[in-house]
């Protein structure tokens, strides 16, 4: 049995931050294929593509806000069901409370962001026989 590459989907504007984020999905002990959006335009196309595992997204983006991109991600149909994780620079009162309501999986400060969320929060990989 071989196991399917999980698609990670990094939404940031800062190649320093996407870099942090991959790395620490680098870590993981299973396949997973990264792909990076700069923009919430980008990081829709990207959807459109293909099965999408789990998305790091930042907040604070040149075309809009990550906490609202969660709520337009919750109400879509083929992408509610992708857990999303807001790695923040300032996670603000106002977008923790967009967050709740998109049913973000979590939100946390860029410095405290680890292998170790990425771990629990990525679904268990498909095994193919």
């Amino acid at each position: 049995m071989t196991q399917h590459a999980q698609r990670c989907l990094i939404v940031d504007d800062s190649s320093f931050d996407q870099r942090m984020m991959a790395r620490a999905v680098s870590k993981l002990d299973r396949p997973v294929d990264i792909l990076f959006a700069a923009t919430l335009d980008d990081a829709r196309q990207v959807l459109a593509l293909g099965e999408v595992a789990l998305i790091l997204l930042d907040n604070t983006l040149p075309d809009g806000k990550g906490a609202n991109f969660a709520l337009e991600l919750a109400e879509h149909a083929d992408w509610a069901e992708i857990p999303v994780i807001i790695v923040s620079d300032w996670p603000s009162p106002f977008m923790w409370q967009k967050a709740k309501q998109a049913g973000v999986a979590h939100v946390v400060n860029k410095s405290e962001f680890g292998p170790d969320l990425v771990a629990r929060m990525l679904p268990e990989p498909a095994v193919m026989q």
